[in-house]
């Protein structure tokens, strides 16, 4: 079985007190966060920032410190079975404005109640749960 790493940004701005996540519609139809796969030479978090300019054009974020979550999935692709983990680094941003990558269909802002239900699949839904409490702790 093949192993592959990513890492990806839970992201959200905040204005007037009205905090909203950014998600992100994947070509297969759902609704994840941003992700990607580590190039060589990269950490997690030069992996996290990355992708989050690659796929969203956004540039300025900053990470919550203390916040680092991890998910494991496997799923098969061209007849190989894949164990992959993806480390997940909350962060903030000031802007609003995104440019979306050509590996994504669309995307939303939404606050956090709106977010768990637009969000696909459980685990995706359980680090934005942690992300809250965090956030309000």
């Amino acid at each position: 079985m093949k192993e592959a790493i990513s890492s990806g940004t839970i992201l959200f701005n905040q204005n007037n007190g009205v905090r909203r996540y950014l998600l992100l519609n994947y070509p297969t139809g759902h609704w994840d966060f941003i992700k990607g796969g580590i190039e060589s030479g990269e950490n997690l978090h030069e992996t996290a920032i990355r992708e989050t300019q690659e796929e969203t054009g956004i540039t300025d974020i900053e990470f919550i410190d203390g916040y680092e979550e991890q998910i494991e999935y496997f799923f098969r692709i061209n007849n190989n079975d894949i164990h992959k983990t993806v480390f997940f680094f909350l962060a903030k941003t000031n802007s609003i404005n995104v440019t979306l990558s050509h590996e994504h269909l669309n995307f939303i802002w939404l606050e956090y109640e709106n977010a768990v239900k637009k969000l696909t699949y459980d685990n995706a839904i359980n680090l934005l749960k942690k992300s809250e409490l965090f956030l309000q702790n």
